[in-house]
């Protein structure tokens, strides 16, 4: 099953060439899912009722904080008795700022899981969605520090370990909450990461446009998720004899021009309507290619193995875009923490560098390569 991402820059039209692409490939025969909390001029059609159907899922941030918060509630409730605390009831909660993320990451889960051949799913604007797809791993990096797994084996010795440390011991009820969202989390991570995901980009071209499209390759990279396409949203028609609509639609194709050169194949182009976007056959106006062929392959983070040469190995890391005056590296562990531009990522080492020292890094056409020795004694050099 594939899934789309799509984003872009806030104001050039995700939601609507979302919707649009959703639209088109039911038309085309095909079963989708559309989730969008702001799509219009698509109609939800029953999702599994056969082929070519549309299922529309909106997301409802202030719902699932209340079910979540419920929950939690019910499962500490032992603790809250004790505290003497008063449980709040569903109908005086209020969304709190930060739940709208996990409402969309929950919605990509259940997108993830259904019986349609394709899910087109309208992420937030370009640096949002980017932070989002990365706040699955980060989450379960954060929890794996802060409660490791194997420390749960202690929980038949807490009685006593509490006597010996003179301090409570985690409860069984945090172990079981932080499992839950364990599993939760690394299922979504599964998603985002699966090749069959990829993100379909949506700009309007301008001064911005070029820069948000290197930005979204280095995020996309470091994370490792294959950029669909690219679309050039909203062009305005050439030869026109206002001197006024002439004049922006020159600058529009001068950064258009720019845009075709950092995408190449991967961009299309999508027509200004003049007005703005009504019903189903304007939408029908402005999907992009189809989406049938094979996704793009995810780049491939290759171990070179120079041992036979200087005594070394080198790993590739592809991040198109990126300068080498804004990358930094820092081992930790068996661990690298990558800062690229305005992103960082902790990259779990490959088990061959994991008994070795970083001797070097440099930046060759977009691919970091990061150079290894291995400790005295691991592998013995060939003559």
């Amino acid at each position: 099953m594939r899934i789309i991402l799509v984003t872009g820059l806030g104001g050039a039209g995700r939601t609507t060439v979302a919707a649009a692409t959703a639209l088109a490939e039911a038309r085309a025969g095909r079963r989708v899912l559309l989730v969008s909390e702001d799509a219009e001029g698509v109609e939800d059609t029953g999702g599994s009722a056969g082929r070519g159907d549309l299922r529309v899922l909106r997301p409802e941030p202030a719902a699932d904080f209340r079910r979540e918060f419920l929950a939690l509630q019910a499962r500490s409730g032992t603790a809250l008795d004790l505290l003497g605390a008063a449980p709040f009831e569903d109908a005086e909660l209020t969304e709190l700022p930060g739940s709208r993320p996990f409402a969309l990451l929950r919605a990509l889960r259940e997108a993830a899981g259904g019986d349609h051949e394709l899910a087109v799913v309208d992420l937030p604007p370009l640096p949002e969605a980017l932070a989002l797809l990365a706040l699955p791993e980060q989450l379960r990096r954060y929890l794996h520090r802060l409660l490791p797994p194997e420390r749960q084996a202690a929980r038949a010795l807490r009685p006593m370990l509490a006597q010996l440390a003179g301090v409570p011991m985690p409860a069984q009820w945090l172990y079981g909450t932080t499992a839950r969202w364990e599993a939760e989390l690394a299922a979504v991570q599964a998603v985002v990461e699966d090749p069959a995901t990829t993100v379909r980009l949506v700009l309007e071209p301008g001064p911005a446009a070029t820069r948000a499209l290197r930005t979204a390759r280095l995020g996309l990279a470091l994370h490792r998720l294959s950029l669909d396409a690219v679309v050039a949203n909203r062009l305005l028609p050439a030869g026109s004899e206002d001197p006024w609509l002439a004049g922006l639609t020159a600058e529009q194709h001068r950064h258009l021009a720019e845009l075709r050169a950092g995408a190449g194949d991967a961009l299309h182009e999508l027509p200004h309507l003049g007005r703005a976007p009504r019903g189903a056959d304007d939408l029908a106006l402005l999907a992009p290619a189809r989406t049938g062929a094979a996704p793009a392959p995810v780049p491939e983070w290759t171990v070179e193995d120079r041992r036979d040469e200087d005594g070394v190995l080198v790993w590739h890391v592809p991040l198109p875009g990126a300068a080498k005056e804004e990358l930094s590296l820092v081992r930790r562990g068996d661990e690298l923490l990558l800062a690229a531009g305005p992103f960082r990522r902790n990259l779990p080492l490959p088990g061959a560098l994991r008994r070795c020292t970083v001797t070097g890094a440099g930046l060759v056409d977009g691919d970091l390569r990061v150079r290894f020795t291995p400790d005295p004694g691991l592998w013995p050099r060939t003559s």
